[in-house]
């Protein structure tokens, strides 16, 4: 009994707040979890420049829209899904994700949620719990699951680590150099057969 549990941004779907940085020309806003792994140093940084901008809510929804999955994505996740339980674990919020979700034929997505004032200026974020990806995984397997995960950045990495096996999908040079323990592969197809490699064991 397997679940394979995945990241959305960067494995699945464009990284939104490099989309939104590159429709806005707003330089700070290209820094993901990639570039800085305290998750709430990089929020407040965040919000502090949408305030800064007084951008909200509807600006970045309107970036959101016209975005699809990566090329190959939805396939992939297709395809996975007659093997495989599937569950995206991320750091990003129910406010951004469901547009994209729908592309993806709805798949299960644990995430977090933005609060929102009336004028919809983003005020905040609410986390599920702290370092919900790796607790997600652990609960899982507390449940006699066998879990296989992948993800890109820093904020994936307890994740993969908890995880029976975890791979790095298209990650960044240094995340790579710094978790040399986990498989890297940046296509779909290799990814799938090391998931498949992974539960002949």
């Amino acid at each position: 009994m397997d679940i394979v549990c995945l990241d959305l941004e960067g494995v699945l779907i464009p990284e939104i707040w490099i989309a939104f940085a590159e429709e806005t020309g707003i330089e700070a806003l290209q820094a993901t979890t990639r570039d800085i792994a305290d998750y709430d140093e990089l929020m407040t940084m965040r919000l502090e420049t949408l305030k800064t901008h007084q951008l909200g809510i509807n600006e970045i929804q309107s970036v959101i829209s016209g975005l699809s999955p990566l090329p190959g994505a939805a396939e992939f996740l297709d395809d996975l899904r007659t093997a495989y339980q599937v569950v995206i674990l991320s750091d990003t919020f129910y406010d951004f994700a469901r547009p994209l979700m729908a592309q993806l034929a709805w798949p299960t997505l644990m995430c977090h949620r933005l609060e929102i004032n009336a004028e919809g200026t983003i005020t905040g974020y609410r986390l599920r719990q702290e370092d919900p990806k790796r607790r997600a995984v652990e609960a899982f397997r507390s449940l006699n699951f066998r879990i296989f995960a992948a993800g890109d950045s820093y904020n994936d990495t307890s994740m993969l680590g908890a995880a029976d096996v975890g791979f790095l999908f298209r990650a960044p040079s240094n995340v790579k150099a710094e978790f040399p323990s986990f498989n890297a592969t940046d296509e779909y197809a290799e990814l799938r057969r090391l998931i498949d490699e992974a539960a002949t064991r």
